[in-house]
């Protein structure tokens, strides 16, 4: 992998991150669509670890809203009392919606792996992802915001990210259609689904370091990667601010018409290739 191809990778990556198109689709889809070619371990790992770079601009995007959730997690453990203030509750509920995708993440990662490298299966799933966002603005009747959040919805928006481990369902269209369902106003949804990405996105870079470390081509690929997860970072903090913006006044539906046309082009395309 090249420096430029990195940083357009990462580009990439930081731009649909957090739009609900799904990142894992575009990263597949592109170098296809480019005709550029990874070995098949080296780019699984690069994919991973440039979602690092995106990790970097939520926590920077939301530091205050996290520090104040870490600072009242530690004072209401400290009187034994952790679900009494709106701020410690949350981060209980965020770590309680990492559950169900984390524990997933380890037992499908051979079946994620081999998803990622089929372009077909991932034309498939961006129209299952554009049929969950279809579905959800169906049944949409937003009216809560975070502090209202539980543990029912946690676990049903955890359980939404598991889908989002195969390329073509975004982890923020799943689980911001699921906060839509749970009657979520939709930018509180998406804040709880920025925030509920922090733990998964950092079990998933361990894995993927370690990864990196037993890869004998880990020196080559050092700065690709540092190429891509500057550029991530960059674009996926401006693409945060953008999307919460744009849910406060506008629904899903635009997100849900371009991953189903993307899907079809791509099926087709996949067709005419042969």
């Amino acid at each position: 992998m090249t420096w430029l191809q990195a940083i357009v990778l990462g580009i990439v990556q930081g731009l649909t991150e957090f739009l609900p198109i799904s990142s894992s689709a575009h990263l597949v889809l592109v170098p296809w669509l480019m005709g550029w070619t990874f070995e098949a371990d080296a780019a699984f790992v690069f994919n991973v670890l440039v979602q690092l770079g995106t990790l970097v601009s939520v926590i920077l995007y939301f530091r205050r809203d996290l520090l104040a959730i870490a600072r009242a997690m530690w004072e209401g453990a400290l009187r034994r009392q952790p679900l009494i203030e709106p701020a410690s509750r949350l981060g209980w509920m965020i770590l309680l919606a990492s559950v169900p995708a984390g524990l997933a993440g380890i037992l499908l990662k051979d079946l994620v792996e081999q998803a990622f490298a089929s372009p077909l299966a991932v034309c498939v799933f961006l129209l299952i992802n554009a049929g969950l966002m279809i579905g959800a603005e169906r049944l949409a009747r937003p009216e809560r915001n975070l502090e209202a959040v539980n543990a029912s919805d946690a676990l049903a928006i955890g359980a939404a990210q598991i889908l989002a481990l195969f390329p073509g369902i975004s982890r923020s269209g799943s689980t911001i259609s699921a906060g839509i369902v749970r009657r979520l106003l939709r930018p509180e949804a998406a804040r709880f689904s920025f925030l509920m990405s922090i733990p998964v996105m950092v079990g998933a870079g361990m894995i993927a370091t370690l990864d990196l470390v037993r890869s004998p081509s880990a020196i080559q690929q050092i700065g690709p990667i540092l190429a891509g997860f500057t550029s991530a970072a960059i674009v996926g903090y401006l693409a945060i601010h953008w999307l919460l913006g744009f849910l406060a006044r506008n629904s899903l539906k635009p997100f849900a018409i371009y991953c189903a046309a993307l899907g079809l082009a791509g099926i087709l395309l996949f067709v005419v290739r042969g």
